[in-house]
């Protein structure tokens, strides 16, 4: 591997299976020193009994030491506002800063909106919305203080969004709710944090991975591991110029996603009545592209 990562810190959350335990490998692989979270729950988000030694962020730990890497386990709640702010303190006790940050972690409960218990809809936005804006939060004031002290760091962020969140996904609502967040989340961080030398962008990853399999025919997806090589790139600091963007990788493909944009508007001059919209609406509607699908529909 290249030293397209030396001597930088990153934390990677969620990073005990699937996608983030890819994301921590390369990162370590290309140089990084790791903090490798994983609170240790199941697909639902259900704790793991096995979450405390040797548990999944530990094996990442030692596979990364055994390849002659550096990591630290941790296993924060990282929707737990002060587990995050210590997850991150841990990154700069441990490694002396912190350089990248991966929010990945997350689960799934799936039902039909009419079906969703509220209790699952809290657990779903909190672990991907909330577990992102926590660690966010605290490291984005981390990097603010750097800089404002005279010691800017190169820093990224890259968020875990997910087509579900840019197209919806039928059976998923809470779960495209929470995604689409994160997306948001993104473009509003990298305008907030860019002044102090932070980029921050989506990715909206496709893989072979717990949770996927059941709800998908995964048969022809990608691996976890498929994806990792575009969040390295996104971490390091030959990236600095790109911030604020989502990218969908599936396997061997990588496409920007171009989110919401302004289309064709019309403007009536005065204030619209309900029978004149109608007729309005649909004639921006047949100037409009069609929207592309809802996964599932």
């Amino acid at each position: 591997m290249t030293g397209l990562l030396e001597g930088r810190v990153a934390i990677v959350t969620g990073a005990g299976r699937g996608i983030g335990r890819a994301h921590a490998l390369e990162l370590a692989a290309h140089g990084a020193a790791v903090v490798v979270n994983d609170y240790g729950v199941s697909l639902a988000g259900e704790k793991d009994d096995n979450a405390s030694e040797g548990g999944p962020a530990d094996e990442v730990v030692a596979a990364i030491e055994a390849a002659g890497g550096r990591a630290v386990a941790n296993r924060a709640d990282v929707a737990d506002f002060e587990q995050a702010a210590a997850m991150v303190q841990q990154a700069i006790d441990t490694f002396g800063g912190l350089d990248v940050l991966v929010n990945n972690a997350g689960f799934v409960r799936d039902r039909m909106l009419v079906n969703t218990s509220e209790e699952e809809w809290d657990a779903v936005i909190r672990v991907h919305l909330k577990g992102h804006f926590a660690p966010l939060r605290h490291a984005g004031a981390y990097w603010r203080t750097e800089a404002k002290e005279g010691r800017p760091r190169a820093a990224r962020v890259v968020n875990t969004s997910s087509g579900a969140g840019l197209q919806g996904s039928v059976g998923q609502a809470t779960y495209s709710a929470a995604k689409a967040g994160i997306a948001g989340l993104t473009l509003v961080a990298a305008q907030e944090l860019g002044r102090y030398g932070v980029t921050v962008n989506a990715i909206a990853p496709v893989a072979r991975t717990r949770m996927t399999e059941g709800a998908f025919d995964t048969a022809d997806m990608a691996l976890p591991e498929d994806n990792s090589p575009l969040v390295a790139w996104l971490a390091s600091e030959d990236a600095g110029d790109v911030t604020g963007r989502v990218f969908e990788i599936d396997g061997s493909a990588i496409t920007v996603e171009n989110g919401w944009s302004h289309g064709p508007s019309r403007d009536h001059g005065t204030r619209w009545s309900a029978t004149d919209i109608g007729p309005a609406l649909r004639e921006l509607l047949a100037e409009a592209p069609t929207p592309e699908p809802v996964y599932g529909s």
